[in-house]
């Protein structure tokens, strides 16, 4: 018993400088800009991983990130990721729970029709394809997953991603939440960070980015490395319309 007690203990101490480490990371982004995250560490060595070169990709570079100030980003960007990523990004407080329970119950739905689906493709003797998962997310909780996170989907990294999420709007105001954001989100293959991206997609800076070329980058954020293979698809230009549409009723930081 007295070896068991022992073992919670250590348990939860370990568990309480987890989060002291993860509160202290997160003070220092008030005012310094951090240079990495988990993901994109986690990219660095898949890439390495996979034999190819650190500084080159065919014509271009294998890794692009340039941090660049807010005010360097253009608002139509700022704008396009709210409006397609997070319309109630100023009023909430980190964690949507009526958009994660709708992500739930259409998750379920999916899975149920997937469930159907499999057994058909199997009385065929194809392979089963697997359901869509839906996130419920907000650009906060992102932010939280990406900087600190694992990519594993299970109810504590969950939980620890809410946690994150509640802490990053308690320390940081919603400007830098979105600064920090925009330069560290993926865009492509090792393409991180709008300055990148801009670069990568249309050769100009962020700060320059019309509407229509914001939009279209906002499209790309729940699958980057899909949509960067496929950048003039019918469905990049529809759904660009209606994030244009919508940026107009997007608030900024």
């Amino acid at each position: 018993m007295r070896a068991l007690l022992r073992l919670i203990a250590c348990l939860a101490a370990a568990g309480l400088a987890l989060q002291l480490f993860f509160i202290g990371r997160i003070a220092l982004m008030v005012a310094i800009d951090p240079q990495s995250t988990t993901f994109q560490r986690s990219e660095a060595w898949r890439i390495a991983s996979a034999g190819r070169d650190n500084t080159t990709r065919g014509d271009a570079r294998a890794w692009q990130q340039e941090w660049v100030p807010y005010e360097r980003i253009a608002d139509t960007l700022k704008r396009a990721v709210i409006a397609s990523e997070d319309a109630d990004f100023i009023s909430h407080g980190g964690v949507e729970w009526e958009a994660i329970e709708r992500a739930r119950q259409r998750n379920a739905k999916a899975e149920e029709i997937a469930a159907r689906r499999a057994a058909q493709a199997r009385a065929r003797g194809k392979e089963p394809a697997a359901p869509k998962i839906r996130g419920g997310s907000t650009i906060t909780q992102q932010l939280a997953k990406n900087l600190l996170l694992s990519g594993e989907r299970t109810l504590l990294r969950k939980g620890q991603e809410l946690m994150l999420a509640t802490t990053l709007e308690f320390l940081l105001d919603k400007r830098r939440i979105l600064e920090i954001y925009l330069n560290n989100v993926e865009w492509g293959e090792g393409v991180f960070g709008a300055e990148a991206a801009a670069q990568h997609y249309f050769n100009k800076p962020a700060a320059r980015l019309s509407a229509n070329e914001a939009a279209r980058l906002a499209v790309m954020l729940p699958s980057p490395k899909f949509f960067e293979r496929r950048p003039g698809s019918p469905y990049v230009s529809g759904r660009a319309a209606t994030i244009m549409a919508r940026m107009p009723a997007a608030e900024l930081p």
